[in-house]
């Protein structure tokens, strides 16, 4: 910890203590940047949020903390003002300033990093997509928003494991294994049977040779599939008989399901592959959804399930004020929460961690607060060992309102066509400019499309419906990744002219200029401790938007290479600038780029 962020954590433990001796339980102490530097440095609305709770008046008890403050002598700081209607506004000196330049120059990437989750493992599970589905913009804000916390967290101190659950049977998984067999034939003579594959296997297309991506292909086969289950009974009845010959471990079946399920798993790495995914761990649900049961029977034994009069078995969530939900049929076949109960204790027992979350869509809410509350009732761990991150819809265009993404309802963006069509507007854009006479356009056009598209989705509070929009995702002004990314290449462009000419980057406390940039950059770490607090990148995101803005109006107004004896000074604050926008992005997922 640096000696600026060491004096403002200072400042927070003196005015928790001034809370506590008050008689407030842990109280949450923010230092917020000042909106007019007539306000101060940093700003404590403290007072305001405690005063009713203290039935005591907001101003008087900030001019308690002020002189609370002024009373420990705490370096760097100037000035402490009480104003109305309760806030503590402070000021620093110079120095304070210079130093903070200094040592996000001294830290370089490590500037925002905390120790604040050390020793504290974390476990998200995130982007646990269906096998015979391509993934759509729903499954893109899963993987952007579940990617995203583990990085914050890590940036916080803890170790965080990534893992998914590749959810490889069931009847869906047989539709496309019957797609597969009834429509890539390469010949529609060739009879429509396992057997018939087993011993003629390239009398079926490849992915290639139908030449369709490989998720497309496994999409195709499912929709296919699905149709033929839905329209022919004879079909239905055939794919039911699959289900079972699968069950029961059938040779043949089982080599079938292998083989569409390779050009699965294909297509879905390739398209996590782009997106930079982890998955430390990738639980595969046919090895783990019988398990469910002995744990379901467990529960009847001591009287915390309840068995109904036609053999199913209903939880008894009455103490959560939970309604409650079939456990198993009264056929005693599992259902989703079933293995899902099961995959738990098997991670609680493998990772030990502190920790459990879930990043899955908000429909599922009620589900995994069952879930939760039957494991704390089962003795596999507590409420407050399980988190279910949830996020909103991102919705398309439709006559100006928002609707939903449905992958049934055929309104559906892939992850890859949204990218790929991003990435086009870039690429078109470039040579609008003359620019595509760079040997590296398609690399540079393919990292500033993915920063579009994840700066778009991360950028708003993840619990927010959102709308898609290619266009404004790649405007240069405006709150877009490229705006970000626009600046931090001009603040590049300046430091690689200050290299090519040997100038002196030094921060100057008799030096003024570009403060409000500075008295940004001090609250990084904290927008780092923040978003891991509330489980969400938004902060990151918004923060890198402000800083950005404030250097672009800084830059428009200020020569930065003008040999005057402030120079070393402005190019210390660019430097930091950009130092504090790479370090933002990376945490987004987002790789920068030296030029636009």
């Amino acid at each position: 910890m640096t000696k600026p962020q060491r004096i403002q954590n200072d400042i927070k433990k003196e005015i928790e203590r001034f809370f506590i001796d008050k008689g407030i339980d842990s109280p949450n102490i923010y230092l917020e940047k000042s909106d007019i530097a007539t306000h101060g440095d940093i700003s404590i609305n403290a007072a305001l949020r405690y005063g009713n709770i203290l039935k005591q008046n907001p101003l008087i008890l900030a001019q308690e903390i002020a002189s609370c403050l002024q009373s420990k002598h705490i370096d760097y700081i100037s000035d402490i003002q009480a104003i109305k209607p309760g806030f503590v506004n402070i000021f620093f000196n110079t120095h304070f300033f210079t130093d903070i330049l200094r040592n996000i120059l001294r830290l370089k990437k490590t500037f925002g990093k905390n120790n604040t989750q050390k020793d504290k493992t974390w476990v998200i599970e995130h982007t646990s997509p269906n096998p015979n589905k391509a993934m759509h913009l729903g499954h893109l804000r899963n993987n952007l928003v579940g990617m995203s916390i583990a990085r914050i967290l890590e940036w916080n101190g803890a170790k965080v494991i990534c893992d998914a659950v590749n959810n490889n049977r069931g009847i869906a998984i047989v539709k496309m294994m019957w797609g597969f067999l009834a429509h890539m034939k390469k010949n529609n003579d060739t009879p429509s049977n396992i057997k018939r594959w087993i011993t003629h296997p390239h009398d079926w297309y490849t992915p290639e040779e139908a030449d369709l991506l490989y998720d497309l292909f496994i999409n195709k086969c499912y929709i296919l599939g699905e149709k033929d289950f839905r329209d022919n009974p004879a079909i239905e009845k055939l794919i039911r008989k699959m289900v079972v010959q699968w069950e029961a471990h059938d040779k043949n079946v089982w080599k079938l399901w292998r083989h569409v399920l390779y050009y699965a798993d294909m297509g879905i790495d390739r398209t996590l592959t782009r997106l930079n995914n982890r998955w430390d761990k990738v639980w595969a649900e046919h090895q783990h959804y019988t398990a469910g049961k002995k744990y379901i029977q467990k529960g009847l034994a001591l009287g915390i399930f309840k068995k109904l009069n036609d053999g199913a078995i209903l939880t008894n969530l009455a103490a959560y004020n939970l309604s409650d939900t079939i456990l198993l049929k009264n056929d005693g076949t599992s259902l989703y929460i079933t293995q899902d109960i099961a995959l738990t204790a098997l991670k609680k027992k493998t990772y030990r961690a502190d920790r459990l979350v879930w990043v899955i869509g908000p429909d599922q809410s009620l589900a995994m607060q069952q879930l939760f509350a039957i494991c704390e009732q089962l003795g596999i761990g507590s409420l407050k060992d399980f988190i279910h991150v949830a996020y909103g819809y991102v919705g398309l265009k439709d006559n100006g309102k928002f609707q939903k993404m449905s992958s049934r309802g055929g309104a559906t963006i892939l992850i890859d066509d949204v990218i790929n069509a991003t990435k086009d507007e870039i690429t078109n854009r470039f040579a609008q400019n003359d620019k595509n006479d760079n040997t590296d356009i398609k690399s540079r056009a393919e990292k500033l499309a993915l920063a579009a598209v994840k700066f778009n989705i991360l950028k708003s509070d993840r619990n927010q419906d959102m709308l898609f929009d290619i266009h404004k995702s790649i405007e240069i002004s405006g709150d877009s990744g490229i705006y970000v990314m626009y600046a931090y290449a001009r603040a590049q462009s300046v430091l690689r002219k200050a290299k090519q000419n040997n100038f002196t980057i030094a921060p100057q406390s008799t030096v003024s200029t570009g403060q409000d940039i500075t008295r940004l950059l001090i609250t990084f770490p904290q927008v780092v401790q923040e978003s891991s607090q509330s489980l969400s990148a938004h902060h990151i995101a918004q923060f890198l938007l402000e800083l950005c803005g404030l250097f672009n109006a800084w830059y428009a107004q200020e020569t930065i290479l003008d040999n005057s004896n402030t120079q070393s000074h402005k190019l210390a604050i660019t430097k930091a600038t950009s130092q504090t926008i790479a370090n933002g992005l990376e945490l987004l997922g987002i790789s920068t780029v030296e030029k636009i």
